[in-house]
């Protein structure tokens, strides 16, 4: 507990508005009034943590990216299930299907959102929170696909198998060019999903929205009216997220 509350008070000196960009490890000594063998340990701890960075030329210290990633995400997701839910609400109404909202947590996804529809008796159902490792179903190859090249291929490095990665990179090729993934009895015999990822207004990744669906006796037709709906939706949801596509 004491470590944690000495990190906080680093960190809150070198966030204060009295701090310039940087400061000296005696500067930061002197302002949270700490021996330096203490503060050096402390130090080092947060860096490994991208709490806090070293200047490689000053040996100055200063405030971690980290801060204004999580400050960010936080900041994107307060109203995040508010803005979104009704657009997953009218498309499970338009499709009487379950529609679902996945988000990325390191190599996996989890389902944080599902919207199952009372006009269907039949449903698939995944319960909120699980998490799904992201090689495995539509809605994470559609997150997959709209990553940044080396940041997919980190994750793909640590869940395909290295003689499966080159299909399975040709599979996310065909996602990016037509703008949606479907997957066939992935995760479960007898069901289908089709998803699209969805973006902020940093144009970063937030998540998939899909549809769950019962493979069985499905048209073709069916599939893209399903797909043509879905489609529709992840415009308007990366829309509301502050997402504007660039021309």
């Amino acid at each position: 507990m004491q470590l944690l509350e000495r990190a906080m008070t680093i960190a809150k000196a070198l966030a204060s508005e009295t701090t310039e960009n940087s400061l000296s490890i005696s500067e930061l000594a002197t302002k949270v009034d700490l021996p330096l063998s203490t503060l050096h340990r402390i130090l080092k701890a947060m860096i490994q943590q991208g709490m806090i960075e070293q200047d490689e030329q000053t040996k100055h210290y200063r405030l971690g990216t980290i801060w204004m990633e999580i400050g960010l995400q936080v900041y994107d997701t307060m109203d995040y299930i508010s803005k979104i839910r009704p657009e997953l609400e009218r498309l499970a109404r338009e499709v009487e299907e379950s529609v679902y909202l996945s988000k990325p947590a390191g190599t996996d996804t989890i389902i944080i959102e599902r919207i199952d529809s009372a006009a269907n008796p039949i449903r698939i159902y995944d319960q909120l929170g699980i998490r799904i490792p992201m090689h495995i179903g539509a809605a994470n190859k559609a997150i997959l696909a709209a990553m940044p090249a080396s940041q997919a291929s980190e994750i793909i490095s640590q869940l395909v198998p290295n003689e499966d990665i080159a299909d399975f990179n040709f599979q996310l090729a065909q996602v990016q060019k037509q703008g949606f993934a479907i997957s066939h009895g992935e995760r479960t015999t007898g069901t289908s999903s089709v998803a699209v990822a969805v973006l902020n207004g940093f144009g970063e990744i937030v998540g998939a929205v899909s549809i769950g669906f019962v493979s069985f006796n499905v048209t073709e037709e069916q599939i893209q009216l399903l797909t043509e709906r879905l489609l529709e939706t992840g415009k308007r949801v990366s829309m509301k997220l502050g997402y504007r596509a660039r021309n």
